[in-house]
């Protein structure tokens, strides 16, 4: 699924805490955010895509997920904060290669031909991973591990680039061909890009078969590449993109633009990024998968880099000047985003909060960050409780309301837009100091649903208004008005 990731380590963050975030964007997906409990995870899955059979551990943890409200298609849970503190987003959509693909073929599902026949399974996807992995694992390490031994068992039939995070560590995992993988964990002073591509520009093997510090792969890797004939890198070095990865055509208009965005907001005086001496350009092969942020970051400027869509560039879709080159880019905040989730874990409270969720539903250009505790039983009906009819009574159509109409009427309703924005972030972020100080005075953690309701009840009401604001602009601007005093 196309989809936009930004990774930020703990000492690039400002307040030391852990961030991963992806925008899931789906066809329109109707989404919801809900808290599964142990006694609702089936002990038995099986996937409505592949139709593989997986036999669950005992003992799940508590988790949240953010489900497609339609089941049709299976659950694709997306992202969560589990009861240990653990977040984890899953997945983003990557590239491969020939050479990879047919060394290690993905794992599709058969439908039998004949009566005589037997349909055989595929293995696991997007559909399935969070569901299969989350519940089970106490650390961002635990969830590479346990993701790993569930690909060599039963393999991919996509290649899936998969978040996990702890109060400490991030690790980004992407898998290679049908059952191979590798896994990285962040630098604690970096941050990293993911645009739909095979990202991870560097590797060390020798961490990886050694003390596995920083590095973790499948076992056969390096008899993999070497029997296959897959290294292309010179002079001895190591790039996993040019092994594992694509540099297409395609990826020069759909992903390394938004690479080359995320990079220009993150490091404007490191490297440059425009005119003819540029280091970097948007179709550019070789833009960093990560990096040393110039200042730190806040949970506002992770939601600002998937918000984007080219801002002070001539590829922005927006612009009001005629450039030639407005709209070539695939843009971050794009229209069919489902939802967006900032899973970030903190170190400055107490172990039960640690985790807390920022959920942004529809367009993320137009859309507001909500925070809320996932540490609790269940979720306010205003994330939870959500129909495929549109109602503004959910936060999801809400957003998606807004979205559509300010889209529309951008250059008249985008200092709504930005209040809107910028009041769901002020209260909300109030709303969490209060009651952070209140569960860490009181050591009654229950009150983290008492938040929740209060942070929905604002959204509620912020949203409300702001889509009355934006429906009102709409009108004014329909094609069909007409005054006396046009005669």
């Amino acid at each position: 699924m196309p989809c936009t990731t930004v990774l930020v380590g703990k000492n690039a963050s400002n307040d030391r805490s852990t961030m991963i975030a992806r925008t899931d964007d789906g066809f329109f997906d109707v989404k919801k955010l809900v808290v599964v409990e142990p006694n609702q995870q089936k002990k038995h899955y099986k996937s409505a895509i592949s139709h593989v059979e997986i036999d669950l551990p005992d003992h799940p943890m508590r988790y949240t997920a953010c489900p497609s409200v339609d089941p049709k298609n299976g659950v694709w849970a997306a992202t969560g904060i589990n009861a240990a503190q653990v977040g984890m987003t899953a997945t983003e959509t990557i590239t491969s290669n020939p050479r990879v693909l047919a060394a290690d073929p993905l794992v599709e599902y058969k439908k039998a031909k004949t009566r005589r026949e037997k349909d055989v399974p595929g293995g696991i996807g997007e559909e399935d991973i969070v569901v299969l992995v989350l519940p089970y694992i106490r650390s961002a390490r635990e969830g590479v591990l346990r993701l790993a031994s569930l690909l060599e068992q039963y393999g991919t039939y996509e290649s899936n680039g998969i978040a996990f995070n702890d109060e400490n560590e991030i690790w980004w995992m992407e898998t290679i061909g049908g059952h191979h993988w590798m896994a990285r964990r962040v630098p604690d002073d970096q941050c990293v890009v993911m645009p739909n591509q095979f990202g991870m520009d560097a590797f060390d093997l020798d961490d990886a078969f050694g003390a596995q510090r920083d590095h973790l792969c499948s076992a056969d890797l390096r008899e993999f590449i070497a029997e296959n004939h897959l290294d292309l890198n010179q002079n001895g070095a190591f790039n996993p993109r040019d092994i594992f990865g694509s540099h297409t055509d395609m990826d020069h208009v759909y992903n390394t633009p938004r690479a080359w965005f995320m990079g220009r907001c993150l490091a404007p005086h490191t490297y440059c990024w425009d005119g003819e001496n540029a280091d970097f350009t948007p179709e550019s092969d070789d833009i960093p998968w990560s990096f040393v942020p110039e200042r730190r970051l806040a949970v506002e400027d992770v939601k600002y880099l998937l918000s984007t869509h080219y801002q002070g560039t001539p590829y922005n879709p927006y612009s009001g000047q005629d450039t030639g080159k407005r709209g070539m880019y695939r843009s971050i905040g794009i229209n069919r985003t489902g939802v967006t989730a900032i899973c970030q874990i903190r170190s400055d409270v107490p172990e039960a909060i640690k985790g807390l969720e920022w959920i942004i539903f529809g367009s993320t250009t137009f859309g507001a960050a909500l925070p809320v505790y996932p540490n609790v039983a269940k979720m306010p009906k205003y994330l939870s409780d959500v129909s495929l009819d549109a109602s503004t009574e959910n936060f999801y159509w809400g957003s998606r309301l807004i979205g559509a109409l300010a889209d529309h009427n951008y250059a008249t309703c985008i200092q709504q837009i930005e209040r809107y924005q910028n009041a769901v972030a002020v209260k909300g972020r109030q709303l969490v100091r209060e009651y952070d100080r209140k569960m860490a005075e009181s050591g009654d953690f229950t009150l983290a649903a008492k938040a929740n309701d209060a942070l929905c009840a604002m959204a509620k009401e912020q949203t409300t208004a702001t889509l009355t604001k934006v429906l009102h602009d709409a009108s004014t601007h329909m094609k069909n008005g007409f005054n006396l005093a046009d005669n």
